[in-house]
């Protein structure tokens, strides 16, 4: 799984040296997918008036911390995770002006309990990891995810609803994961799989 990782950690470095920091660097062909992804993720979070803390695994170059702020989201704490030196380094210069708590984390391993995590396309690629083996990992990454989540998370996944698949990218059945999250995390989930992209998301709330 190290070597996955690796090679993950080296496309993203690679997609930022080659697009810059815009929605191709993460995978992304547009920013409007990048944040109608963000919309459907961002929905773990109730109405609520106080203010909460953010993990986000896989985070970038701070994309979803940009929309948190400009929906005016009132986040007191964001907690970076990326396997990509480079994406972190890109993360701490656009996040500079952030007037919260801003951690920037370069593991696989969450190490900071905050109130919502979000994980957007952070499962897609597995390259030549079997199928058997990235869907282990994902599940032990949820749990994970779930322990250090105080109020919810939510995750997408490209669908399994598709015409064809790449053979180095992930597909999962949503009602797979949807049962899942309901059976080990909480009674509170939500799948949306209605939105125009060949991917779902699941909300996890707490």
């Amino acid at each position: 799984m190290d070597d996955t990782l690796d090679k993950i950690s080296n496309l993203y470095s690679h997609n930022l040296t080659e697009h810059g920091d815009q929605s191709k660097a993460v995978g992304w062909p547009t920013a409007d997918s990048q944040e109608l992804r963000f919309e459907k993720l961002t929905q773990v979070i109730p109405e609520m008036d106080d203010s909460f803390s953010v993990n986000d695994y896989g985070c970038g170059y701070g994309a979803h911390l940009e929309y948190l702020l400009q929906k005016q989201y009132s986040v007191a704490g964001y907690n970076g995770y990326d396997l990509s030196e480079e994406m972190l380094s890109k993360s701490k210069e656009r996040l500079k002006d952030f007037d919260g708590d801003l951690t920037l984390i370069n593991s696989s391993k969450i190490s900071t309990v905050a109130d919502f995590t979000f994980v957007s396309g952070t499962f897609n690629v597995r390259f030549d990891s079997s199928y058997k083996k990235w869907k282990q990992f994902i599940e032990e990454t949820l749990t994970m995810i779930n322990e250090s989540s105080n109020l919810g998370f939510s995750f997408n996944l490209l669908s399994k609803y598709v015409d064809w698949e790449e053979p180095h990218l992930f597909y999962g059945d949503p009602c797979y994961w949807f049962d899942y999250c309901k059976v080990n995390f909480s009674k509170q989930v939500s799948l949306l799989h209605d939105y125009p992209l060949y991917e779902w998301t699941v909300l996890v709330r707490k």
